[in-house]
């Protein structure tokens, strides 16, 4: 898959108090980029914890549960948008079918 907006999970992994993210979040992105996912179930083939929203979200959770990452994905296209990154307090105050903080 082609991912999308990679400076997103960067920068939020540059703040001090995220840096722990960066492990989780770079093996997401590594296992994601390999992947070839052409319907929701290739996504939870790998990812069984992970959640839809609407028709083309999907959110991870990361770093044993303690971060949540929304991502779009495109199926036809091969392309995975980040759209958000963020703890679970950060996660329950927005709408994951809507959020587009890339």
């Amino acid at each position: 898959m082609r991912i999308i907006a990679k400076k997103t999970l960067r920068e939020f992994w540059a703040q001090k108090r995220y840096t722990d993210a960066q492990g989780p979040l770079e093996a997401w992105h590594d296992e994601a980029s390999a992947a070839a996912w052409k319907t929701p179930q290739d996504i939870k083939n790998l990812y069984a914890s992970a959640s839809f929203v609407g028709s083309d979200r999907v959110v991870f959770n990361i770093g044993g549960n303690k971060y949540r990452l929304v991502v779009e994905v495109q199926f036809a296209a091969g392309i995975v948008w980040v759209k958000f990154v963020g703890t679970h307090a950060q996660y329950d105050k927005m709408d994951a079918a809507t959020v587009n903080d890339y």
